[in-house]
């Protein structure tokens, strides 16, 4: 059985969240819509009809969420910035309250005792920037976000150490641009791969504003992390599996260290006039150097070859238990993960930023019992030690999440917390049985 002795006494152990999915007072104190308000009061986008203007209500919580984190003892905690509740119009003249929210959030974590990891874009754009000149889609956001990024960097950097500019690029750009899943909704391959290069010439533009900014800290970039496995020993599945590596995993990771995009996927984008226009000067941008990679690992991907599908290829569903997403429990492929991208991407140091499963909860004499999800957390504890024995610099593992919240297009249906929220009765907060369970392993 696992351990929190078989660790190094100096790896982290966190929650995480993002601020969409759990401030909610998405209209107060002078904030202003984002691209998520916008997409969630859109008909038809969310499969529950919900929207996040209330979620878990955090904003007005925090010191309880607070006292919970504390309760849990886990050392860290990591959280969003929201963009427009800092800049509702997205530059120039900064909403004082939304920034004071972040400044008491921070103080009440680290009178806790609790470090702060802050993730400066998890996917809520300001609406008025898309309004103003499509979003990401532009080569302006990047100076957008450089600005935004050193605001915050000013603000916050006197207490916080610890900074990602941006969480999944692959969703907020893919999921949002090429599947439509995602705000703003769009399904165009060629603006897809435009808005994650933007996205990465951002990140870049975000490290140096940090170096210029001097904190003393660390910054990096969080990345979606699937396993990929080809469905047979048949070449062309081999081939699909490599290139479905290569759009999901190299995409993001491989390019900010070499410095250019992966061959074989850009050449199918440019034999197919679909790659992103790159100019002079921006790979040396998305290249800028950075600290640490953070890994969101939840399944694998079993890829087999399929010409009439994107890049020729098509992802089959598995044989193994699964979440109540659909995805496979597979901690194995977390182990092979960090292997390969500790070895193929630079030896960065790397957090498990996010990790966890969807369960379908329910309160039973003021209690939940989620025996999975315990099961689920230490097999993917003990494949993280496997991948630190084969010599991968592991810092720290953040849970996913430390609440049910706003799971983005599923709405209120699906169910990641530690804790859960009865959205029915006044934001209660139950702690689950792996919430205890995992204290237990803390201490």
């Amino acid at each position: 059985m696992i351990l929190k002795s078989d660790f190094p006494d100096k790896f982290i152990w966190g929650t995480a969240t993002a601020s969409f999915q759990i401030e909610g007072a998405d209209a107060e104190d002078g904030k202003k819509p984002s691209i998520w308000t916008t997409f969630s009061h859109t008909p038809g986008r969310v499969r529950d009809g919900s929207n996040g203007d209330v979620a878990c209500d955090h904003y007005h919580r925090y010191i309880e969420d607070v006292k919970l984190i504390k309760n849990l003892g886990t050392d860290a905690y990591r959280f969003s910035i929201s963009w427009s509740r800092v800049l509702p119009d997205g530059n120039g003249k900064p909403n004082e309250k939304g920034l004071d929210f972040y400044d008491r959030l921070v103080d009440e974590l680290l009178s806790n005792s609790i470090t702060p990891f802050v993730t400066l874009y998890h996917w809520d754009l300001p609406q008025v920037l898309q309004d103003r000149f499509a979003g990401w889609e532009s080569r302006e956001i990047v100076d957008y976000f450089s600005d935004y990024s050193s605001l915050m960097f000013r603000r916050l950097g006197d207490r916080v150490q610890n900074w990602i500019t941006l969480n999944e690029p692959f969703c907020s750009s893919h999921l949002s641009y090429l599947f439509g899943e995602h705000a703003p909704g769009m399904s165009d391959v060629k603006r897809s791969f435009n808005v994650a290069h933007n996205q990465l010439m951002a990140h870049g533009a975000s490290v140096q504003a940090f170096r210029q900014e001097n904190i003393n800290g660390q910054i990096g970039l969080t990345n979606v992390s699937t396993w990929m496995e080809a469905a047979s020993e048949n070449q062309q599945d081999k081939m699909a599996s490599f290139l479905a590596n290569q759009f999901t995993n190299d995409w993001f990771y491989g390019t900010p260290v070499w410095g250019e995009y992966p061959k074989e996927a850009f050449s199918y984008l440019a034999e197919n006039n679909l790659a992103p226009e790159i100019k002079d000067g921006d790979m040396e941008l998305i290249s800028t150097p950075f600290d640490f990679y953070g890994v969101n690992y939840y399944t694998r991907n079993i890829v087999r070859a399929n010409p009439q599908s994107f890049m020729g290829l098509e992802n089959i569903q598995g044989e193994l238990e699964k979440t109540d997403m659909g995805w496979e429990i597979y901690p194995e492929g977390l182990e092979n993960f960090l292997v390969m991208a500790y070895n193929n991407y630079g030896k960065k140091p790397i957090y498990i930023t996010e990790n966890g499963m969807a369960e379908k909860d329910f309160v039973e004499n003021d209690q939940v019992h989620d025996p999975r999800r315990t099961k689920y957390l230490m097999d993917h504890f003990q494949a993280t030690k496997n991948a630190m024995d084969k010599g991968v610099d592991m810092r720290g593992y953040f849970v996913w999440s430390l609440m049910d919240n706003f799971e983005w297009a599923f709405g209120y249906e699906k169910r990641f917390g530690l804790i859960y929220i009865d959205y029915e009765n006044e934001q209660k907060r139950i702690p689950k049985d792996s919430y205890y369970e995992l204290r237990k392993f803390l201490k």
